[in-house]
């Protein structure tokens, strides 16, 4: 299905002008390194480096030592940053406009409020100044003249026992920008079944909740969490390719793999992020082709943008030097992520038909008129 060659690829820019759609992002994951830098430097908190290029770096090369433990401890920083109302203000506001600078139209922003506490304020405040932050960067960013939709995730710790109440939070929340929720933390040894009294109490509140699954998990982690728990969406979900025989002709799936395809339960791939916690070995090899090619809902994310040193136009990019990826495809994961997004439907429908698609319609044009 791809529509151009791999030395046609679409640049980091042109993707940049296309309006895109995130769902899997962590607020603490994208964090500014010279708003780091001064809230550390104001809090007294030691950091890695002192300057934004070379904390950057830091980061990056921490979080690319090849597995999802040594990845989660470069939140120790980040997480440390996000403790006062006026702090959690700014990073969410910096957030919202950064992603929004990037093209991003609508954007589901995903953090743990149980790991902002330590500076003394409540749950209810921490959710309550975040939002107000992404207020003031939907603001903002329309002022910049780049109109951004960004809404909240709340996560549970899935090493913790605070799920319930976080959940509880969530639908507190409801309509006042939070739309869903998640759990979020070291997938090995904390299976998402742990947390099902949760997600049994969202689904009798009819709210919807996205879980972190097959990332470096196998396929039975994704199991749990779509037959077990229930989930609307899965966080990564790149180990369900151990599900699907590919050395035939035709691909065979398993039961398991046939009912997220055929139930339309979006993928929140993050590929970089992928690379770097081994949830693939290399992005030529990565199961994001495969999947979308088969016909899953694919979804393109960042996961973290501080953490991968990328960008949701960066990662649009990496995979049409890879796969020779064009307008064709970032428009279908672009539109699968508003589909699967956790949006009212009319909103939703609003997004595709008013922004979405006449903006992609019209790059498609431009492509056959420049051919």
């Amino acid at each position: 299905m791809n529509s151009t060659a791999p030395s046609d690829a679409l640049s980091i820019d042109q993707i940049r002008s296309a309006p895109k759609a995130v769902l899997h992002e962590h607020l603490d994951g994208g964090v500014r390194p010279q708003t780091l830098i001064e809230i550390a430097d104001e809090i007294g908190h030691t950091l890695p480096a002192t300057e934004a290029g070379a904390l950057g770096d830091w980061f990056f090369e921490a979080a690319d030592s090849g597995t999802l433990e040594r990845y989660l401890e470069t939140f120790a920083h980040t997480i440390a940053v996000s403790q006062k109302a006026d702090h959690c203000f700014r990073i969410a506001s910096e957030a919202a406009q950064d992603l929004a600078a990037d093209g991003v139209v609508y954007a589901e922003l995903r953090y743990a409020p149980e790991q902002q506490l330590l500076g003394g304020l409540s749950l209810e405040e921490v959710v309550e100044a975040t939002l107000a932050g992404f207020e003031e960067g939907q603001r903002l960013a329309e002022k910049a003249g780049n109109k951004i939709t960004a809404r909240t995730i709340l996560c549970g710790m899935r090493h913790a026992d605070r799920t319930l109440e976080i959940a509880r939070l969530a639908v507190a929340y409801r309509d006042k920008g939070v739309v869903g929720f998640d759990i979020a933390g070291g997938e090995i040894g904390n299976p998402a079944e742990r947390h099902v009294e949760a997600f049994d109490y969202l689904r009798r509140e009819s709210m919807p909740f996205t879980i972190h699954a097959g990332e470096s998990c196998g396929p039975e982690s994704i199991w749990g969490a779509v037959a077990v728990c229930g989930a609307d969406r899965i966080g990564h979900g790149v180990q369900l390719i151990k599900d699907i025989d590919l050395t035939g002709d035709e691909a065979k799936l398993s039961d398991l793999a046939h009912y997220i395809r055929d139930r339309r339960i979006a993928l929140e791939v993050a590929p970089s992020s992928n690379l770097q916690t081994e949830g693939a070995e290399s992005i030529e090899t990565h199961p994001i082709k495969a999947l979308y090619d088969l016909g899953f809902r694919v979804t393109v994310n960042n996961d973290n943008r501080l953490m991968s040193r990328t960008s949701t136009s960066r990662e649009f990019h990496l995979l049409s030097e890879t796969f020779g990826w064009g307008w064709a495809e970032v428009r279908r994961c672009t539109e699968n992520a508003v589909k699967a997004s956790f949006l009212h439907h009319p909103e939703r429908r609003r997004l595709l038909e008013e922004v979405v698609r006449p903006a992609y319609a019209a790059l498609e044009a431009s492509e056959s008129d420049a051919e």
